[in-house]
């Protein structure tokens, strides 16, 4: 979810962090580019550019397990604020409770005696259209223009 988050606000937390240009390669789900190692703190989060298996956003820990491959592209290394990962985890848990109905491709629909309509507009869940509807007040003091 901090993907799609990051890409939604147009930042990605980069400010002042590293950004890391080359070829790369990932071997039994590690980067091993040195550059990269050196600079990169466990639990930090980098944004993968240019892959044709992995590019997102990650969080540097021994459990990371990314596709093997080799490209040119960019690593960048990222100050998420701790806020925005709560969001970002916030945002996912509603998604999973509403994501489904919010994505069906029906506004309403009726059948024995019951029916069903789904409005849009409104901050309330039953009345959201996305999640970026819902979150909105939120998003906006981390977005860049």
């Amino acid at each position: 979810m901090l993907s799609e988050l990051c890409q939604e606000l147009r930042n990605w937390f980069d400010r002042g962090q590293p950004r890391i240009y080359g070829a790369f390669t990932i071997s039994n789900g590690k980067i091993t580019d040195s550059d990269f190692i050196n600079k990169i703190q466990t639990n930090q989060y980098f944004r993968i550019v240019g892959s044709v298996f992995n590019d997102g956003v990650y969080k540097y820990t021994e459990e990371l397990n990314l596709e093997d491959e080799i490209f040119v592209g960019a690593i960048w290394l990222m100050a998420v604020p701790k806020a925005v990962i709560e969001l970002a985890t916030e945002i996912k848990a509603w998604v999973d409770q509403y994501g489904d109905a919010i994505n069906s491709p029906f506004s309403s629909e009726s059948f024995g005696g019951y029916s069903y309509t789904k409005r849009g507009g409104g901050n309330d869940s039953s009345d959201a259209s996305s999640w970026q509807s819902v979150f909105a007040s939120k998003l906006n003091m981390w977005r860049k223009i």
